[in-house]
C-alpha cells in the first residue's frame, strides 16, 4: 500500500466567478469570492500565501510571485449547481441530466400519499426560504401538527417542524419515507430534515439538520479506495452526500470551526486513504441568507485554522482545497450561483506555483487522488498528479 494521507476539504458555496453558461441558470454577474473579498471581515492570508489569488481569472490584484501550492480554476461539467452534483462530480460521477427541480411545488398525488403515509397534514408545498417558511407557516404547525413541505431552486424535498412537535428522530422517520418514495421522474438529490425550535415570532432552526440524498449513480474514487483497503473518512455531511456509500468512518460536526477541529485532530490519526471534509456554513448560513460579512468572517476563521493545519502536515501529508459550486451573497438571489471553483494542492511531496489552469471537471480532483494512490480508479476526469508531484 502506499503510505499517503489526503485530505480534501470542500469550502460549501465558494465560487470564483461565473461559468461561461451562468446565464441558463440566471447567475450572470455571480462572483462569490468578489463579494466577500470587499468585506472588511475578510483576512485570509494562508489562502493567499497558498495562490488563491493566483488562479487563472481572480483578478483582485493579490497574486504573489512564489504560492505555496499548485493551483487551478475547476469547471463544473455535470448539468447543476447543487451539493450533490458538486461533490459527485469531484468524486468522479459527471451529471449530464440535470437532478430534478420542482418551482411549483411537488405532485399533488405525491403530496397526498406522502401526508397518508406519515399520517400528517403537509402545508406550503414550493419554493420558499428556509427562514422564512417557518415564518408563515409555524404557527399553523404549531396549532395542528402537520409537516411543512418546501423546495428551492435546487433538487431537494424539504421538511420543516418543531422538535416539540415532530421528536427529530421522527422527522428523520418521515424523511426517510420521502426518500424512499421520491424516486424516477421525482428523484430529488436530497430530502432535508429541518427541525426548529422557539416560538411563534422566534423561531430558529437548530443543528440537527439530516440529509438523506441518493446513492451515487456510478464509481467514485471512494469506491476505489474501499476496494483497496485504503481508509475513506468523512467530516460533516459528506456520509449524508453519498448515501453512506463507500464512507467507512463518519465525523458529524457542529460547524464549521468544529469540522476544522475534528480534521486537525484526525491528522494525530494513523490512517491510510482520504479524509473527505465538507464546510458547510459557507453556504446553509452565511450565502443562502445573504450575509457578506458573515461569510468573510467566516472565511477569515477558516484561514486560522487553515495555518494550524499547515503546521501539522507530516511528509506524506497531502491537502486539496476545493468547492462544489457558489453562492454569491451579494446577488438578489439566495440560492446556489454557477460559478466556477478554486483547486489548492500542497504537501511536502508537491511542486508549488504549478499553474494547472482551467480543468474540464471537477472530477479531476478525484481522478487525481487515485492517481496518487497508484489506483486506475473507473471514474470521469483526467488526473494532473504527475505535473505536481516532486
Amino acid at each position: 500500500m502506499i503510505d499517503k494521507r489526503v485530505f480534501l476539504i470542500v469550502l460549501d458555496s465558494f465560487g470564483i466567478g461565473e461559468m461561461p453558461d451562468a446565464d441558463k441558470f440566471g447567475d450572470e454577474g455571480s462572483n462569490t469570492l468578489r463579494a466577500i473579498y470587499k468585506s472588511p471581515k475578510f483576512s485570509c492570508p494562508n489562502l493567499e500565501k497558498l495562490g488563491l489569488f493566483n488562479i487563472d481569472g481572480v483578478e483582485l490584484d493579490k497574486s504573489i510571485k512564489n504560492p505555496k501550492a499548485s493551483f487551478a480554476k475547476m469547471k463544473e461539467a455535470s448539468n447543476g449547481k447543487d451539493t450533490t452534483t458538486g461533490h459527485w462530480e469531484m468524486a468522479g460521477i459527471i451529471s449530464k441530466t440535470p437532478m430534478p427541480t420542482f418551482p411549483n411545488g411537488f405532485p399533488q398525488e405525491f403530496i397526498d400519499e406522502f401526508s397518508e403515509k406519515v399520517g400528517r397534514k403537509v402545508y406550503c408545498n414550493k419554493p420558499y426560504s428556509g427562514t422564512e417558511v417557518i415564518k408563515d407557516y409555524g404557527k399553523k404547525h404549531l396549532e395542528e401538527g402537520g409537516l411543512i413541505v418546501y423546495t428551492s431552486a435546487d433538487s431537494v424535498f424539504q421538511i420543516a417542524a418543531h422538535e416539540d412537535v415532530v421528536p427529530v428522530e421522527k422527522l428523520y422517520e418521515y424523511c426517510q419515507i420521502a426518500r424512499d418514495m421520491l424516486k424516477d421522474d421525482l428523484g430529488v438529490g436530497r430530502v432535508i430534515a429541518r427541525p426548529f425550535v422557539g416560538e411563534i415570532g422566534n423561531f430558529e432552526r437548530t443543528r440537527n439538520r439530516h440529509d438523506f440524498s441518493l446513492e451515487p449513480q456510478g464509481p467514485t474514487i471512494m469506491d476505489s479506495l474501499v476496494e483497496n483497503n485504503y481508509d475513506s473518512i468523512g467530516v460533516g455531511k459528506i456520509y449524508d452526500i453519498f448515501a453512506g456509500k463507500s464512507i467507512k468512518e463518519t465525523h458529524p460536526m457542529k460547524d464549521n470551526k468544529d469540522g476544522m477541529d475534528i480534521t486537525i485532530k484526525l491528522m494525530d490519526k494513523d490512517f491510510k486513504g482520504l479524509c473527505f471534509v465538507n464546510l458547510v456554513d459557507f453556504d446553509m448560513i452565511y450565502g443562502h441568507r445573504n450575509d457578506v460579512d458573515g461569510y468573510a468572517n467566516a472565511m477569515t476563521e477558516f484561514d486560522q485554522q487553515l495555518g494550524l493545519m499547515m503546521e501539522k502536515l507530516k511528509d506524506d501529508d497531502i491537502v486539496i482545497i476545493t468547492a462544489d459550486h457558489g453562492c454569491d451573497p451579494s446577488t438578489p438571489s439566495t440560492d446556489h450561483s454557477r460559478e466556477y471553483v478554486p483547486m489548492l494542492v500542497f504537501g511536502k511531496d508537491i511542486k508549488e506555483g504549478i499553474n494547472l489552469g482551467e480543468r474540464k471537471t471537477f472530477a479531476d480532483i478525484g481522478k487525481t487522488i487515485g492517481q496518487i494512490f497508484g489506483l486506475d480508479s473507473p471514474i470521469s476526469g483526467q488526473g494532473f498528479y504527475e505535473e505536481i508531484k516532486r
